[in-house]
């Protein structure tokens, strides 16, 4: 065979060694972004402002996995793998945290745990009462809400500190809002309360027939640092704005 013969005669050869290491590099790839998002790491995006002025709606964030244990809910899909969590450890009072939603076992929330187990908790004229003593709450200037389109608007913004120190802003715009003046909520065993910081945009275990207490199973993770955050003002189609929406300062921030 003539050395031009065989050149032309290895070339199939090498485009299917080409191809097959192709197809071996995107599985090895795959299998390993599924062990971080399974074990470690999950990327997070904020869809609502229920968070503000702590996270807002733009933000991506990595939720810890392994923080405080693995349950179903640790993996994608929520596979019935097992029941339960793998370790009993839990939240701190403050945490941030990722969670399953009690009622369909699929949707995400965020919030903070402002009850653990055997807490009472109740809401008089917008100020948390945690076992019969009102939290600390410090006025602060006001927060600016920036709308599309529209004049911004300022609302009333707090700083709240819970009895183990950790301290973090809220958002209230009245004292008479629907979840501002509540019965006592007592915590179930195994069970956490979660609220929202701005107080009065957010769905969370006040609403007791739409979230309600979550069990220690349904956590996914704390939040614990954003990695990348957009102006959520700014459309998809307007590329030109692109540049100018990315909040620069809230790249690698922790989340408290």
């Amino acid at each position: 065979m003539s050395e031009e013969a065989a050149k032309h005669g290895s070339a199939p050869e090498k485009q299917g060694d080409t191809w097959q290491d192709n197809l071996r590099i995107f599985i090895i790839a795959a299998l390993i972004a599924i062990v971080i998002r399974s074990f470690f790491f999950q990327p997070f995006n904020i869809p609502s402002s229920s968070m503000k002025p702590t996270l807002l709606i733009g933000d991506f964030l990595f939720v810890s996995k392994f923080s405080y244990g693995y349950s179903k809910h640790s993996f994608p899909f929520s596979p019935p793998l097992f029941s339960g969590r793998t370790s009993e450890r839990g939240p701190e009072r403050g945490d941030v945290v990722v969670f399953k939603l009690p009622s369909d076992g699929r949707t995400d929330f965020i919030k903070r745990v402002i009850g653990l187990p055997g807490d009472k908790i109740q809401m008089k004229n917008g100020v948390v009462w945690l076992n019969d003593a009102p939290l600390e709450r410090e006025r602060l200037s006001d927060f600016e809400e920036l709308r599309r389109n529209a004049p911004p608007i300022e609302i009333r913004r707090f700083r709240e500190t819970l009895p183990n120190g950790r301290s973090y802003v809220t958002l209230d715009q009245a004292d008479s809002s629907p979840a501002d003046n509540t019965g006592v909520y007592e915590v179930p065993e195994g069970h956490y309360f979660m609220m929202g910081d701005n107080r009065d945009n957010s769905t969370d275990s006040r609403f007791v027939r739409y979230v309600g207490f979550v069990p220690h199973e349904n956590l996914v993770g704390p939040a614990q640092i954003l990695f990348f955050s957009f102006d959520d003002r700014t459309r998809i189609w307007e590329i030109w704005r692109w540049p100018i929406s990315i909040r620069l300062s809230r790249l690698f921030n922790l989340v408290h």
